[in-house]
């Protein structure tokens, strides 16, 4: 079993915030203030990935910045959550407007996934988010 993070008292709030600015179209700034300089995105294979991925603090606002151009109106529902120490495990219903044709979805379409994530928290900053996303896709 994986060794839990030290106590953080506000990382349930701190992983909310973080949430609530991604869904507000955080850009680099407002997002990046939440994130450790050794922050780790730890992406589960799925629909739009196949083959997973995990990126850098770097390679995640980078791609953070390129959503912008593929999607708008995101929402997180959010459904339940658990915190314990420096973890904080969010499931939540995500969804999103195309800008532009995916695979799945036309543009304009809105493109809906039940997302897990799990985050760990140390010194009041996000070192790390492995999330696990089931797209729904269109009938």
């Amino acid at each position: 079993m994986a060794e839990l993070m030290a106590s953080e008292p506000n990382a349930l709030e701190l992983v909310l915030d973080f949430i609530r600015n991604l869904e507000a179209g955080g850009d680099g700034g407002a997002i990046g203030r939440f994130l450790a300089a050794d922050f780790v995105l730890v992406e589960a294979p799925h629909l739009l990935a196949p083959e997973g991925s995990t990126r850098t603090r770097d390679q995640a606002m980078a791609g953070l910045d390129q959503s912008g151009e593929v999607v708008a109106d995101q929402k997180f529902d959010v459904r339940r959550t658990t915190c314990e120490g420096g973890r904080v495990v969010v499931e939540a219903d995500w969804s999103a407007r195309t800008l532009m044709d995916l695979r799945y979805w036309d543009a304009g379409e809105t493109i809906r996934a039940r997302t897990s994530s799990v985050f760990e928290v140390r010194d009041g900053l996000i070192i790390s988010q492995d999330s696990y996303d089931c797209y729904f896709v269109n009938s």
